[in-house]
């Protein structure tokens, strides 16, 4: 598991390629996660993201969060949506020079580890767990999902057998019986809740202090070179965000457009964003979040992963990871 996690850092670190005013001159490249509805994929489908920015937008879909940190180190990718704390905080404390310019979405039943049905294990015995084997997609959200929900119970992550797999992997993983218990997100969680349970469901999760959320992140030169373009990509995402969060009729509007973006059939986009929390403009700049909250809970993050042994060292602070100049710019016009 060390090593999988140990070869990202240093693949970030070789990277960090600068990604300067050129990017912004030919068009800029946007990542995402596919089988992960939200609601920018409404106006991504209809051309309007690119419109509002003036700027030619390629699209790229990953599988994980660390993918996507190694692309923006390279110089591929220019904004990163919906990336997880976890590999953000990995690339970060190995010295990526990336910043969170908004929150994507707070959810915490769309991330999570599924025991298999096979096994008479919930979580009043999850001590049974210890050594067992688990598929798990090493420095992401879910890692950290997994290493918390495990510390909760009382279960010796270090002998367990984790074996590192993007969550689709894991999913097929799961219902052959090859592993025991595989954590992940979006569609390979939803295949994964087929053959097997969850130990904690969402409120439980949060009731434990044990919040999920994702990121809208960058590299920091990008935002500094082209704050203006940053405000207008997040005024789109905002847009969404408040069509999505007016009602059932923009909602029933969406879905259709969003699910088919998204690679998902209806049902499961309806069910996966019924879990999903959109912030307004005005809640992503409160104390909770970008004002405060998410500096507060990356430095969090990452002394938990040093105590784990999963990273060699955390920043003294986060601070300076996230810059809350393009919303409050935003908030301004």
């Amino acid at each position: 598991m060390k090593r999988s996690w140990f070869a990202g850092l240093i693949l970030a670190g070789m990277l960090n390629v600068p990604a300067g005013p050129a990017a912004a001159q030919s068009g800029i490249t946007i990542a995402y996660f596919q089988e992960w509805a939200m609601p920018f994929e409404y106006a991504k489908a209809k051309g309007e993201i690119s419109k509002a920015m003036g700027v030619p937008v390629t699209w790229r879909s990953f599988d994980t969060g660390t993918a996507m940190s190694a692309a923006m180190a390279s110089g591929d990718v220019q904004l990163a949506i919906s990336q997880g704390v976890p590999p953000f905080i990995v690339a970060a404390s190995a010295g990526q020079d990336l910043q969170v310019v908004d929150v994507a979405v707070s959810y915490s039943g769309n991330d999570n580890c599924v025991v298999s049905n096979r096994l008479d294990i919930d979580k009043t015995n999850a001590k049974e767990l210890a050594g067992k084997k688990v598929a798990v997609p090493i420095g992401t959200a879910a890692q950290y999902d997994f290493l918390k929900q495990m510390a909760h119970f009382g279960v010796d992550t270090s002998g367990m057998q984790v074996v590192d797999m993007a969550p689709p992997e894991g999913a097929v993983a799961l219902a052959q019986g090859n592993v025991d218990m595989a954590c992940g997100f979006g569609g390979g969680l939803q295949r994964m809740e087929q053959v097997g349970h969850v130990l904690l469901t969402g409120p439980e999760k949060d009731a434990i202090g044990l919040h999920v959320y994702d990121v809208i992140s960058s590299p920091a030169q990008f935002v500094d070179e082209h704050p203006g373009l940053v405000t207008k990509f997040l005024g789109e995402m905002h847009k969404m965000n408040d069509m999505w969060n007016s009602g059932a009729a923009a909602q029933k509007e969406m879905l259709p457009v969003i699910a088919k973006d998204a690679g998902m059939d209806l049902p499961a986009a309806t069910s996966m964003m019924k879990g999903f929390k959109f912030l307004s403009l005005d809640q992503a700049l409160s104390k909770d979040w970008m004002a405060g909250g998410v500096a507060a809970n990356l430095k969090d993050v990452g002394d938990f992963f040093v105590k784990t042994g999963n990273i060699p060292k955390a920043r003294p602070s986060y601070a300076d990871a996230v810059n809350i100049g393009p919303l409050k710019a935003l908030k301004g016009m």
